[in-house]
C-alpha cells in the first residue's frame, strides 16, 4: 500500500544508564532530505542514523530530533592521586616528628589537600551507544511509518474515488463522440442546401465529409489510453514500492489525452467532460504530491 510523506514518530531508549529520546517529522520533498539534530558530542553518530533512516523512508523532508541525557549514568570515576598522597604523609610526618606534634592523620584530613582526589569521566563505549540510539531511531521510524500508512489509506481511498469519476466521464465520452459526428453531417447538408438553393444534394459528397470528420475526432485512442492509464495507476497504488514519482509522470500522460479529447471535441458537452475530466486529473495530481 501506498505512504504519505508527512508523518511523526517518536521512541524513548536507554543506552546503560543514558536516557536516548527520538522524534522524526516529515513533509513533501522531491528527493529524500534528512537532517539530524543531535548534540555536539555526538556528531560522529549522523552518518549511521542517516543510513537507518534511508531503511524507512525513500522520499520527503526529513527532521529527527536527538536528545542524549546522560545525567543518571555512572561515567564519573574518582580516582586517588597516590604519589602526590603519599608525598603529603611524609612531608606531614616528617613536620610532626622535628616540632614533636602528634601524628594523628586521617584519610578525610588528606582528602582537603589539592588535587589528592580527581575526578575522571569514564571512556564512552560510543560504538556500543551509537548501535542503541540507531535501534531507538528505528522504533521511533516503525511509528512513524504506522501513521504514514494510515494516511496512505485515505489517499488510496480518494485516488480511487477519482479514477472512477475519470471512468465514467471517459465512457460518456466515448458514448457522445459518434453523436457528434451525426451532428455534424445534419448541419454540414443543411448548410450546403441553403448555400446551393436546392434539396437535391449529393448524399455520397456529405458521406464522404461525414469520414473524412469522423477521423479528425476520433477519440478512440485516447479513450483507450486513457483506460490503460486508469488501470496502471490502479497498479502502482497496490504496490508495496514508494511509487509517488511514477504516478506523477503517469498524471502526465492522463493529460494529455485529455487535451487531446478536448481538442478534438467540437461538442459544447465534449468540452465540459473535458474540464471535469482535467479537474478530476488535477485532483489526483494534488494528492498525489504527498504520496512516496
Amino acid at each position: 500500500m501506498i505512504k504519505s510523506m508527512t508523518g511523526y514518530g517518536s521512541a524513548k531508549g536507554l543506552s546503560g544508564k543514558t536516557d536516548v529520546s527520538i522524534e522524526v517529522k516529515s513533509v513533501n520533498s522531491r528527493y529524500l532530505d534528512c537532517s539530524i539534530k543531535l548534540p555536539r558530542a555526538f556528531m560522529a553518530f549522523e552518518e549511521s542514523l542517516k543510513s537507518t533512516v534511508g531503511k524507512y523512508i525513500s522520499r520527503g523532508k526529513v527532521d529527527v530530533y536527538v536528545t542524549v541525557d546522560t545525567s543518571q549514568s555512572d561515567d564519573i570515576e574518582i580516582k586517588v592521586n597516590r604519589p602526590l598522597a603519599e608525598a603529603y604523609i611524609k612531608s606531614l610526618r616528617a613536620l610532626a616528628d622535628e616540632h614533636n606534634l602528634s601524628d594523628r592523620l586521617s584519610a578525610i584530613d588528606l582528602t582537603r589537600f589539592p588535587d589528592v582526589l580527581q575526578a575522571e569521566k569514564r571512556e564512552i563505549d560510543a560504538e556500543r551507544l551509537c548501535a542503541d540510539v540507531c535501534t531507538v531511531l528505528s522504533d521511533a521510524l516503525s511509528g512513524f511509518n504506522e501513521m504514514r500508512s494510515k494516511e496512505g489509506a485515505s489517499l488510496h481511498e480518494d485516488v480511487e474515488y477519482r479514477l472512477y469519476e475519470i471512468e465514467k466521464l471517459t465512457e460518456k465520452a466515448e458514448k457522445l463522440s459518434p453523436k457528434c459526428v451525426a451532428e455534424y453531417s445534419k448541419k454540414l447538408e443543411a448548410r450546403l442546401s441553403e448555400f446551393l438553393q436546392s434539396t437535391d444534394i449529393d448524399e455520397q459528397r456529405i458521406l464522404v465529409e461525414a469520414a473524412i470528420f469522423a477521423d479528425k475526432v476520433a477519440i478512440n485512442e485516447e479513450t483507450v489510453r486513457l483506460k490503460s492509464h486508469i488501470a496502471q495507476l490502479r497498479d502502482l497504488l497496490g504496490s508495496s514500492e514508494p511509487v509517488g514519482r511514477k504516478i506523477d509522470f503517469l498524471l502526465q500522460e492522463f493529460n494529455r489525452e485529455a487535451n487531446t479529447i478536448g481538442s478534438k471535441g467540437n461538442d459544447a458537452e465534449m468540452a465540459r467532460i473535458t474540464v471535469d475530466l482535467k479537474a478530476e486529473i488535477e485532483k489526483i495530481r494534488e494528492q498525489a504530491q504527498n504520496i512516496e
